[in-house]
Parts: structure tokens; sequence; C-alpha cells
């Protein structure tokens, strides 16, 4: 099955312990120009005040959303149903399924009393050493200082043609099989939308570290380290109705979330959440 089924399997399975809340709503970034990163993301809020995150500049994913959001009906709409819209190839059912999808993560780790620790690293402890060959799966700019000078070859993995070729300490190609050669990747958790999950992940089998990282991965990532994956980084948030302005008004969000890093080692398992539920 997909990384999808399994996840959706898994929240169908918590709609079974205990009622799940519906939708409040959905609120988006403001049409800013192309490449503003404040407008990357969108926020999913459940009735209980869960929110969860999604990546919107997939084409014109956002321009859709803000044409037609009166028209999804949102507001009161069952939150498992509207989830399963990730399910689908394309389209902004799938965007707004994941952020569905996400909000129920949420929802589960708060009645299971489960909140990770912050983690301060912005590369999710990587700890890049000279010589070792790291990739990287989409164009992290802000990160890559951090790699470069520690002396490690980088290799990064994109879509952007234009990008392609030598630049100052790393290299950028289409050719995802390169990975295969990488002892630890580095992934936008913008895979978990663009539909190259399972075949991205496929390339990373000989790295013994591989961190999907970004807003967008605020999922259960048991079926994630089930696939390979070893540490998944997200944001959590702690206020929400101030998170929300923040979004909807373009401003940072950084002051209202922080940053967790899930391992195997530090998540307890989708079995032992559902046992906690409150």
């Amino acid at each position: 099955m997909s990384f999808s089924d399994d996840y959706l399997s898994q929240l169908k399975t918590f709609a079974t312990r205990c009622p799940l809340p519906r939708i409040r709503n959905l609120h988006l970034p403001p049409r800013l120009s192309p490449g503003d990163s404040r407008a990357e993301f969108c926020a999913l809020e459940l009735e209980d005040g869960s929110i969860g995150l999604t990546y919107v500049l997939l084409g014109d994913t956002l321009e859709k959303l803000h044409s037609d959001i009166d028209h999804l009906n949102l507001p009161g709409a069952d939150s498992l149903t509207v989830a399963y819209g990730y399910a689908q190839d394309v389209g902004i059912a799938k965007t707004v399924g994941f952020a569905a999808a996400n909000a129920l993560s949420r929802c589960l780790f708060d009645r299971a009393g489960f909140r990770p620790n912050p983690c301060a690293d912005s590369i999710g402890e990587m700890n890049p050493q000279a010589g070792e060959q790291i990739g990287m799966i989409g164009h992290f700019k802000p990160l890559l200082g951090r790699v470069t000078q520690s002396g490690a070859r980088l290799t990064i993995i994109e879509m952007k043609a234009e990008l392609v070729g030598e630049h100052d300490g790393y290299r950028v190609t289409l050719d995802g099989t390169e990975l295969e050669q990488c002892t630890k990747i580095l992934s936008t958790g913008t895979l978990l939308l663009n539909d190259t999950l399972d075949r991205m992940l496929g390339y990373c089998r000989n790295a013994q570290w591989l961190a999907l990282l970004g807003p967008t991965a605020g999922c259960l990532p048991d079926a994630l380290f089930a696939r390979g994956v070893t540490l998944l980084g997200g944001n959590w948030i702690t206020d929400g109705p101030a998170y929300i302005a923040a979004l909807r008004s373009g401003e940072p969000t950084s002051a209202h979330s922080y940053k967790f890093a899930l391992n195997p080692a530090n998540y307890p398992g989708f079995d032992a959440l559902l046992q906690c539920i409150r």
C-alpha cells in the first residue's frame, strides 16, 4: 500500500476509538509575490483547536484555494472524510486532505498526552562530517551553509531544470539515482504531497540517516519509519489563534510554534498512543 493508504488507515482506526472533531475552517496565507516564503503553508483548524499544516505552492494550488475556498464547504465538515482526499493523485482535495489528516494527527497527540520536545537543530540532527556524501531532496537554501561548511560533499536533487549545475560547495541534478551513493539524506516534507515519495525513498535505501523536514511533515510517522525514514521534523503549534492570525496576515509564525524531531527512539508509536487516549 502507499503511504497515504497507511496514514489514512491509522486515522480511520483513531476514529473508531472516539468521536473526531469536525472542521472549523481552512486558513490561507495572503496572495503574495512569487517566491515569498510567507505564503508557503495553509492551516486547517478543527473544532477542538487542533491545527494541521500543508504546503500550498505546488503549481497553482494557492490561487485555486483562494478562488474555491467558499465552494469547499469546509466549516462543519467531517474531518476524516475530508482527510480521505489526500489519497487523490493531484488537486486541492489532496492538499486540503493532507492538512486535515495532519490536524487529526495533532488531535491524536493531544488526546494521548504526547508532546514532542523542541529541536533547535535546523538540519534535523544530521551532524554532517567532512568527506561524507550527503543528499538533499529539494533546494533548502537556508540550510546549505550548515552542510557545505562541514566539508561534506552535497548533492541536491531538484525538479527545476534551471537550478541544475555545479555551485559553490554543492551540485544540483535531476537524477534521483545519485541518492544511492549518499549516507545521509535530508528531504523537504513536500515529498509527501507531490507524488514522488515512494520513488524517491527507493533511491534512499542505502542511507543510514534519512530525514523529512518542514511544517508539512506534521503527520503520524509510523508508516514513514517503516519505509526507512529515520527522523521526521515538523512544527508544533503552541498558540493556535496567534499562529492563524500571523499566517493569514503574512506575518512570521515562528513565535507561535517550535520545531520538533521524531525518531523511532523518542516516538511511542501509534498503538501506544491509542492506549493513552483520554
